[in-house]
């Protein structure tokens, strides 16, 4: 009991369904929609999340005496390594080369959903050491399942250190993001950059212009059900293209919208009155998170604009620090997007892979660093700009 009083319950759900709304919320953060009871419990109801696609629910709660939630953790029970982000299939290889089943793994995470967040969600007001106890209830239901492992993903900085504190194994990786310096339009964050970057962007925007592509920005009530019929063409071309699995179904976006329409912004693309692609963006407290792309004709540098450049200007226009577009991509940098590091941490169950893991994380750290290194030095900006 961490205040050495007040008795406390720990409580394992598999599924949003059976928590209320409003004390789920009460301890996740606010400004970050994933890990908000909408968007978690749109990907369960929708069947996107379920036992039968590798993803069974087992979130933990922490409750008072009298049921009130106190603290959370959205958390899974995993037959695979997909929709992660943080790779792992290497340790599962070496695991199962060594006759130890890798699977079943419990993950702390956003399913399908790079972006850093709480994941140990601990109510304001309540006690920090909340989270040792979520730690050590995900330790409790490893064993009682039999898990190979624990992966806590994208979860804060001080989530990570805390999670260090308590043993695990802990892994840094990067993303690119773009940061709002204070600019007053789109063409004022051109001139911070160094004058062939500048030109460069400038060109393939009038491309896209020139290849007469309307792009239009809808949010709220402005998208219908037909929007969504289309776009979810445009992410499963994605998907067949990269010969990926097709992680999200066609109800997730209906039930996203019901629950989430007016922190979204898509992106539309229109040729000759003809849809052709679209790129869906969350808003949170100060971030503009750029999610799912496709379009079903190919347009010089629509990727770009679509993606990266019209998420800055809608950035700017409504005075939000950041965008987060997505994972990967080092060609993200000379548009403006930056290298920022992203966390997580891991614990391994049998000694031979955890000893051989921490060796291959130790080496890893080195060469993440210096490809940071590399990565900031191709900065696009003006160096009196910083």
């Amino acid at each position: 009991m961490p205040d050495g009083r007040e008795a406390i319950a720990i409580r394992v759900v598999d599924g949003l369904a059976e928590v209320p709304a409003g004390a789920w919320d009460a301890c996740a953060d606010t400004a970050n929609p994933f890990v908000s009871h909408a968007f978690l419990a749109a990907l369960e109801a929708s069947g996107t999340v379920m036992p039968k696609t590798g993803w069974l629910p087992q979130h933990l709660l922490i409750e008072d005496g009298k049921g009130a939630l106190r603290a959370c953790a959205p958390l899974y029970l995993k037959s695979h390594s997909y929709g992660e982000y943080v790779f792992d299939w290497a340790w599962a290889d070496a695991s199962e080369r060594a006759g130890r089943p890798y699977y079943p793994k419990l993950q702390a995470a956003v399913p399908f959903t790079p972006v850093t967040g709480p994941r140990l969600m601990v109510r304001p007001g309540e006690p920090e050491e909340l989270g040792d106890v979520l730690i050590a209830g995900m330790l409790q239901l490893a064993e009682r399942h039999d898990a190979s492992s624990i992966h806590i993903t994208f979860p804060t900085e001080a989530e990570w250190r805390r999670l260090r504190a308590a043993g695990l194994l802990v892994r840094i990786g990067h993303q690119f993001h773009w940061t709002n310096q204070g600019y007053n339009d789109f063409d004022d964050f051109l001139d911070a950059l160094a004058s062939r970057k500048r030109k460069a962007i400038r060109k393939e925007r009038q491309a896209v212009a020139d290849s007469g592509v309307d792009l239009r920005t809808l949010t709220g009530n402005d998208i219908t059900e037909k929007h969504w019929d289309v776009f979810y063409r445009f992410y499963r071309d994605t998907i067949d293209r990269k010969w990926g699995p097709g992680y999200l179904n066609r109800a997730f976006f209906s039930l996203l919208h019901q629950s989430l329409g007016e922190r979204i912004v898509l992106i539309w693309a229109e040729h000759d009155g003809r849809a052709v692609g679209g790129a869906l963006n969350l808003i949170g407290g100060d971030t503009l998170y750029g999610r799912y792309w496709g379009c079903l004709e190919h347009y010089r540098f629509l990727h770009f604009e679509a993606c990266y450049y019209q998420a800055i200007a809608f950035a700017i226009e409504h005075g939000l620090k950041r965008v987060e577009a997505g994972a990967q991509g080092p060609h993200k940098v000379q548009r403006g997007y930056l290298p920022v590091v992203t966390y997580s941490a891991h614990w391994i169950a049998d000694p031979a892979l955890r000893r051989a893991v921490a060796r291959f994380l130790e080496e890893e750290r080195q060469a993440e660093a210096l490809e940071r290194e590399d990565l900031a030095d191709a900065s696009p900006f003006r160096k009196d700009c910083g």
